[in-house]
């Protein structure tokens, strides 16, 4: 019973990448970046709660680990030919993404210092630190305080008002802390492969959210899609140093960005309250088994130690 009760929590990863395709369509894209950061948030932690459980069965299963628990009878399980493959292979999934995290934990706080003091070191106007280089580059850097990174090479790029719609771009990053979601998808997309596709979907609304923002600030959609396009074009072959996490408006589909920015604003589809439903009926459906199962898991842990009857 307990090992049905977390198959779920590793299966529906897999299943929420066509809803959050439907949800950029058709949701507000703060709306959609909230709802699947969130979405994403609770897999990974329904997942990772499922993949221990399954591991410390299998580990009970086994006479030599047996007394590390305290059991007095035999846990009851399904037959070893099953629980342990099943563990082992448990083991071996959580042991690369605790590794493939610590290795980009390590290489976004190296990339994260050496942005930041490039722009400690950097001519700085307000918010804005202008970095000598050829290389066109912009981006949004995260911390104390916030900074608007851009190189000369960009502002060569783009003319004035091209200008205006990145910067406004990459405040609108800093002002509704979009690095954060960042991070959360990240931290998800290393708990569980599933949720790889969903890192790139919220990456994608953080961009589509400034988008909008800088489209309102400027008060001209397509003035920003060129600028958008043109940035990112100028960037295309040029190598960048900052973290995944500090935003930029040269990544993601540009192609889907600029042509969201050029089509007639028109009022979100009734179904959009139907796709935001669904995101949370998978992630309550996911937290909502592992849960199950780890309390079952507890109690027949506690029926084997004899301090709860079956």
């Amino acid at each position: 019973m307990t090992v049905l009760l977390l198959v779920p929590p590793l299966l529906l990863p897999f299943a929420v990448h066509g809803l959050a395709g439907r949800a950029l369509d058709r949701l507000h894209p703060v709306a959609a970046l909230r709802a699947l950061t969130l979405t994403a948030i609770v897999l990974a932690g329904a997942s990772v709660s499922a993949l221990g459980a399954l591991v410390l069965t299998g580990l009970l299963a086994l006479p030599l680990f047996a007394p590390l628990g305290e059991l007095v009878h035999p846990l009851h399980t399904p037959p070893n030919a099953l629980v342990l493959p099943v563990a082992a292979v448990a083991t071996g999934v959580l042991t690369v993404s605790a590794w493939t995290l610590l290795r980009s934990a390590l290489r976004q706080i190296r990339a994260y210092r050496t942005a930041r003091r490039q722009a400690e070191s950097s001519p700085a106007a307000g918010d804005l630190c202008v970095v000598d280089s050829p290389h066109p580059d912009a981006y949004a850097l995260p911390g104390r305080p916030h900074r608007i990174v851009v190189t000369t090479g960009m502002l060569r790029t783009l003319a004035p008002a091209e200008r205006e719609v990145l910067l406004a771009h990459e405040r609108a990053h800093n002002a509704g802390g979009h690095y954060r979601y960042l991070l959360a998808a990240e931290l998800a997309a290393h708990c569980h492969p599933g949720l790889r596709r969903l890192r790139d979907a919220v990456q994608l609304a953080a961009e589509r959210a400034a988008d909008e923002a800088a489209a309102t600030a400027v008060g001209d959609r397509r003035l920003t899609a060129q600028a958008i396009a043109r940035a990112a074009l100028a960037t295309r072959a040029a190598p960048s140093t900052r973290p995944d996490f500090a935003s930029a408006a040269t990544t993601g589909p540009v192609p889907q960005r600029v042509a969201a920015l050029l089509a007639t604003p028109a009022d979100r589809p009734r179904s959009a309250s139907w796709i935001a439903l669904l995101l949370v009926a998978c992630a309550a459906v996911s937290a909502c088994a592992a849960a199950s199962g780890v309390v079952v898991f507890h109690h027949e842990v506690e029926v084997a130690q004899g301090e709860a009857q079956r």
